[in-house]
């Protein structure tokens, strides 16, 4: 561990880079390029999914990596979409519970300590206060789960009405009441929920205390990803001030390879993220 205590943390997307190279690959990519974790993906590809079960030995890998070229502290959990905790379907709720627990022994086997959970009570089917009900109880049983491992869950503010904003995240951590349940809030998905920047700012606000890490991602009216920082409407500025003042300084910058360069798009987004941060955390 580096003697240094960082004013803040930027870490990156296993998506920043191209599909192809091996894990160790892109840790020592994203290494070169100055980040200082990478925030791992098991989304709703089959060849994600199959890393929770990874054997003993393949998890060791990923921690022996971690260790030695860049850490891997977090998992963005986005297989939520196809297993949400609210299905009205008993099999995909079971599966959602199921896949819950084995993220958490992943995360602990590999010392990650932080997985985001997307923050839909239902992906592909209407929300409804049946759902919305098998929601709120799958989610206090795996932040139960998740204490029992020193494994933290945080909910992403997400791009539809159910929980888009800090503020309706925070609805669901209060009924929770578990210090292993808080917020992991997408600044441009809240940026696109709200009229300005300082109803952003408010919304951020919001969450004090509660708010583990942050994603910085950049959007504009209708458009939630595939763009670049610049490209779209985002007050990075503003939003890095209040998750200052909220105490948060762990940030992951989220966007997706690109298919050019991909040592010159991860060098453009973090010098355009760098420069904010530092600006807001000079002091």
């Amino acid at each position: 561990m580096k003697d240094i205590i960082k004013k803040y943390t930027l870490g990156l997307y296993e998506k920043a880079v191209p599909a192809g190279l091996e894990l160790g690959q892109k840790l020592e990519f994203i290494a070169r390029c100055g980040f200082d974790f990478m925030e791992l993906s098991i989304d709703e590809s089959a060849e994600k999914q199959e890393r929770l079960i990874w054997s003993r030995r393949k998890r060791a890998e990923l921690a022996k990596l971690s260790r030695s070229i860049l850490p891997v502290t977090s998992i963005c959990f986005s297989m939520q979409r196809s297993y949400p905790f609210g299905s009205s379907d008993p099999a995909v709720r079971r599966r959602a519970v199921e896949a819950m627990d084995q993220a958490i022994g992943f995360a602990y086997d590999t010392g990650i300590r932080i997985i985001q959970l997307a923050g839909y009570d239902v992906y592909y089917e209407p929300s409804t206060p049946e759902t919305r009900r098998y929601f709120l109880e799958n989610l206090t049983l795996a932040a139960q789960r998740a204490s029992s491992y020193g494994v933290i869950l945080g909910l992403e503010t997400m791009e539809n009405d159910f929980m888009n904003t800090v503020k309706k995240a925070m609805e669901y951590v209060k009924a929770v009441n578990s210090p292993y349940l808080g917020v992991y809030p997408d600044v441009g998905n809240i940026s696109n929920a709200l009229p300005d920047a300082s109803a952003v700012t408010e919304d951020i606000l919001s969450g004090r205390g509660h708010i583990f890490s942050a994603h910085l991602k950049e959007t504009r009216p209708g458009v939630y990803r595939n763009l670049m920082f610049g490209e779209g409407q985002v007050d990075f500025v503003s939003a890095l001030n209040a998750f200052k003042a909220a105490g948060v300084s762990r940030f992951n910058a989220e966007f997706w390879y690109g298919g050019g360069d991909p040592a010159a798009e991860l060098e453009a987004a973090r010098s355009f993220l760098k420069e904010k941060l530092d600006a807001v955390f000079a002091e």
